[in-house]
């Protein structure tokens, strides 16, 4: 993961907990240590947990890491190369010309 997605990773979660608390107990904490919410600080922090979120947004869309699609595909083990069409010809039986 690129440093950037780990960064907007944290302010996002930073908001999820400050919307968290606005839900259960009415209480922003940006607001409370920056001097409310209409100070230009919290309104900077508001901005970039925005920004992150949309940066997060790529993340449902990155493809799984090729290390992960390895320990899948190791985990199997057995591999079953039967068909799902019944049995094959057998090729050594035909006429030779």
């Amino acid at each position: 993961m690129r440093m950037i997605h780990r960064i907007a990773l944290i302010l996002v979660i930073i908001g999820a907990i400050n919307w968290g608390l606005i839900g259960f107990f009415q209480y922003d904490l940006v607001a409370a240590i920056f001097g409310g919410q209409g100070s230009v600080v919290s309104r900077v922090i508001y901005s970039l947990v925005g920004i992150s979120g949309l940066i997060c947004v790529s993340l449902l869309f990155a493809p799984m890491r090729k290390e992960v699609h390895e320990e899948n595909r190791q985990s199997t083990g057995n591999f079953n190369y039967a068909t799902e069409f019944g049995e094959e010809t057998d090729l050594s039986k035909l006429k030779k010309d």
